[in-house]
């Protein structure tokens, strides 16, 4: 793909990515852009956040995204969400294209919050925005320290960054908190969360971090 090809593809990206934005506020929809590593809990983070937030009254989505199978989406639906699958095949991620046509398959209208489960990686996906009201990073402890300065482009636009595993810190050289003062360094608008998603610790510091509020829809 030469330049202007590359330049013509970031601009039709950018106008399904503006349509998204438009077409999920219109219907009222909290969307959420969740993106991390193979193995660093986003599914298990999603599924716990599904549960809390239909327990406090709201409809809640899931798109999920994979290379091939429905395994997440399964896993979305057990718990409780509206969901869609997105095969992204070799391509290997998801971009604004892809979501416009899976959002054709929901009911906007009766969803509250949606979670976008993002490709397993985090590097490219800075070029390819989706749409949503929020971004969240999801890093495993076992990452270590340094991920977020290599990688200072995604992690300047995201909103929130989950520290997840945290359970490892004593057998790991890497301390939770030395990776959220990098992140506070490069975004001082950001908020850093650590959680230890199987046990469910943190989860809910995630949902008021989000802004969520069981006692009013957001």
């Amino acid at each position: 793909m030469d330049v202007t090809d590359r330049e013509e593809l970031l601009i039709r990206q950018m106008r399904f990515a503006d349509a998204n934005f438009h077409l999920l506020k219109e219907n009222g929809v909290h969307s959420i852009n969740v993106m991390g590593p193979v193995g660093c809990g986003k599914t298990t983070i999603i599924e716990q956040l599904i549960e809390r937030l239909i327990s406090c009254g709201l409809a809640v989505g899931a798109i999920a995204t994979a290379a091939g199978g429905d395994t997440d989406y399964q896993r979305f639906l057990t718990s409780g969400a509206r969901s869609a699958n997105i095969n992204t095949g070799e391509n290997g991620y998801i971009n604004a294209i892809s979501l416009s046509s899976a959002l054709s398959s929901l009911d906007l209208g009766a969803i509250d919050v949606l979670f976008i489960e993002n490709v397993p990686g985090i590097i490219s996906l800075v070029d390819y925005p989706l749409g949503t009201s929020e971004e969240i990073v999801i890093l495993p402890l076992t990452a270590g320290n340094g991920v977020v300065q290599s990688y200072p482009r995604i992690f300047t636009q995201t909103d929130i960054l989950v520290i997840n595993k945290i359970d490892l810190t004593s057998a790991l050289s890497t301390a939770p908190e030395t990776i959220a003062a990098e992140y506070a360094r490069l975004n001082p608008q950001g908020r850093a969360i650590m959680t230890d998603a199987h046990r469910g610790s943190g989860v809910n510091n995630l949902l008021q971090a989000l802004g969520f509020d069981c006692n009013k829809k957001w």
